[in-house]
């Protein structure tokens, strides 16, 4: 297990820019998502840790040790690769001690290390096949085997599951969460799939042209995005971006929507701290609502009116389409809770609104 930590690093290519001062750090044993659509510069921050890109500006640091000038194979890193890099004339047990074979490691030592890894990732029967014999997700836990045996300080994962179909992803996935609780080692996992990062990570970090845009825990980033950009990004159907305007009165802040009616619709009870509401009572805000913070509201329950267009039946739940401040909005009810052309009033939970400034589209705390 070993620390990391991105001080201010910078990467470009003559004058076009990938990474801008990217500063990030985390703790023995996290699991760090770095998540972002494609050319947002993850791949690059991660082959830069790995010692495969050049760093333009700033530092990289594994347990306390600037590792800028060290070669790849100096960094006690280990990394698994989107394309799983398997040496097909050759069977699993070869591909798992191949990198052992190569740095001298006794072979008792190497059989034991394979057994172990064999064993820890179900595929021991596995271990006399070639990988042409082998399945998408069996071909990705030899290259994991192959990780596992060196004992690194770090596990970098470039999209590793990005080849797979959807439900061999979900138990890939949950492999690789049993494997990082068992041996408590640090990762960094590269994803464009928020999913991935909401359901493996410790710490997630949202990428947008070469800028995080937001750190912290994943649920931190899913109840209170740092911006209007990881709002939509994360989460799947995204949050509900509103316009709306704040009202501040006796019992506190109040959110005014238009309705498409020409009528408004008002949120009571929104929490927002005394700066905030004083800065922008009477002003335009961004109302930021999860699609599972609405819900069919009770007799003389506030609530907005919401004349359903569009259901989705999914199965556990309802997805509901209507307009609100002159935006489509989407919410998650209960099944069967609401019908197209029904006009249905819809209850908000308060307590998980957020709003967003306009112009900046940053967090209004």
């Amino acid at each position: 297990m070993a620390t990391l930590e991105i001080d201010r690093v910078r990467k470009a290519y003559g004058s076009m820019e990938v990474l801008k001062e990217v500063s990030i750090a985390i703790g023995s044993g996290d699991f760090l998502v770095l998540l972002g659509p494609s050319g947002c510069g993850k791949s690059t921050l991660l082959n830069m840790i790995a010692g495969l890109e050049d760093i333009t500006a700033g530092a990289i640091r594994i347990d306390g040790q600037t590792v800028n000038d060290l070669s790849p194979k100096d960094r006690d890193i280990a990394m698994v690769f989107q394309s799983y890099a398997l040496y097909p004339t050759m069977t699993v047990r070869q591909n798992i001690e191949f990198g052992m074979k190569i740095r001298g490691v006794p072979a008792a030592e190497r059989e034991k290390a394979t057994r172990e890894a064999a064993e820890m990732l179900q595929m021991g029967h596995l271990l006399d096949r070639k990988p042409s014999q082998l399945s998408g997700g069996q071909r990705q836990r030899v290259a994991m085997g192959r990780a596992l045996v060196r004992h690194p300080k770090l596990f970098l994962f470039d999209e590793p599951l990005s080849n797979l179909d959807a439900k061999l992803r979900v138990d890939m996935r949950t492999e690789i969460k049993r494997l990082h609780q068992r041996l408590k080692t640090t990762i960094v996992y590269v994803t464009h799939d928020q999913i991935e990062a909401m359901t493996l990570a410790t710490r997630v970090a949202v990428m947008k042209d070469g800028i995080v845009q937001h750190l912290d825990e994943p649920q931190v980033v899913y109840d209170r995005p740092a911006n209007v950009y990881v709002a939509r990004f994360v989460g799947s159907p995204a949050m509900n971006i509103i316009p709306g305007r704040l009202k501040d009165g006796p019992a506190g802040a109040e959110l005014l929507m238009d309705q498409p009616d020409g009528g408004v619709s008002r949120i009571a009870g929104v929490q927002i701290s005394d700066a905030a509401r004083r800065k922008y009572a009477g002003r335009p805000v961004l109302v930021g609502i999860r699609p599972e913070g609405f819900s069919v509201a009770a007799p003389g329950q506030s609530a907005v009116k919401a004349a359903i267009e569009v259901v989705e039946p999914t199965g556990p739940d309802t997805l509901a389409m209507f307009t609100l401040g002159g935006t489509e909005v989407i919410a998650r009810l209960a099944p069967k809770a609401v019908e197209a052309g029904q006009i249905a009033d819809l209850a908000v939970t308060t307590a998980k609104v957020v709003l967003f400034d306009p112009e900046t589209e940053i967090r209004i705390d």
